[in-house]
């Protein structure tokens, strides 16, 4: 019967993860200049940040909760400046002729980048307590059953970042470099659209 959570988990995970918001757009345009294991590790820091929210909401911490709501001005600002950043970078990026070999500095940046974006988004954590309580989950049904919640959460959200990781690698060779401009171009003006609309929220 508990397995019911670790699926319902994936779902929710799945769920919460598709809509393609700024991380959607980073993932993609990554893809397309550095490969699917870039692409990919930039959707699974949201994975990650997606997990640590769940887990919070899962099992009840609300002395974590209520310290991130009530820093979402801060965070709201960080996240917000951050993403005004990124925009401005990517929008100037020169595409190369060859795309870079991953390394590990540019895996790790790629993954910690993304997982900070997400942890900055409080309101993830307002999405997954709303949920969990429309689904009637709670602490109530045992830890256990909350930790299988949570694996179910990363692993459907880490599943929606492979899918979208992969089919954009399987398309990455139209793009040549002229193509890969205009997507740099365009995906610096989506996130710098993003960061205004996140310090709009403040």
């Amino acid at each position: 019967m508990e397995n019911v959570y670790f699926f319902k988990g994936i779902i929710l995970g799945f769920s919460i993860a598709a809509p393609v918001g700024p991380i959607g757009v980073l993932c993609i345009r990554r893809t397309l200049s550095n490969g699917l294991l870039t692409g990919f590790l930039s959707g699974l820091g949201t994975a990650t940040a997606d997990a640590i929210y769940g887990c919070i909401a899962a099992f009840g911490l609300t002395v974590v909760s209520t310290f991130l709501i009530n820093s979402q001005f801060y965070l709201h600002l960080i996240g917000g400046l951050f993403l005004l950043y990124l925009g401005y970078k990517t929008f100037q990026s020169v595409p190369a002729e060859i795309a870079a070999k991953a390394n590990g500095n540019g895996l790790l940046t790629s993954y910690t980048s993304a997982f900070f974006l997400t942890l900055t988004n409080p309101m993830t954590i307002m999405s997954f307590a709303a949920v969990f309580a429309g689904l009637g989950i709670g602490t109530a049904d045992g830890k256990f059953a909350s930790a299988l919640l949570v694996l179910g959460v990363f692993i459907g959200s880490m599943f929606w970042w492979l899918l979208l990781s992969g089919t954009v690698n399987l398309l990455r060779k139209r793009f040549d470099k002229k193509r890969l401009h205009w997507v740099n171009q365009i995906s610096g003006v989506v996130i710098t659209v993003f960061g205004i609309l996140s310090l709009l929220t403040i």
